[in-house]
């Protein structure tokens, strides 16, 4: 499953998606979503997923530079996104 987040973590209800991830999964950042893949985030403490992934084009519109997201975090274009989207038949927006 891909899980999406568009929403600033502080809006977003991170209990219940932590409730429901599975290790098998993905997840990526955008839109104000990417708040969340800051260094040192208190927000992502603890979540599991197979790979986790920021918008490139969405941090750079909101003046985050790459040198200060997490590690755990891989940058990617568009394309690659709808790459995710493709071999996900199952995806959640949060």
């Amino acid at each position: 499953m891909l899980h999406t987040l568009i929403n600033s973590p502080f809006k977003s209800n991170l209990i219940l998606l932590k409730s429901i991830i599975n290790a098998k999964d993905d997840f990526i950042a955008l839109q104000d979503g990417v708040l969340i893949s800051l260094k040192n985030n208190y927000f992502f403490k603890d979540f599991f997923f197979k790979k986790k992934y920021v918008l490139l084009n969405d941090l750079q519109a909101r003046g985050i530079s790459s040198s200060i997201i997490s590690e755990s975090f891989f940058p990617i274009d568009y394309e690659y996104f709808v790459y995710l989207t493709e071999i996900h038949s199952q995806q959640v927006i949060w």
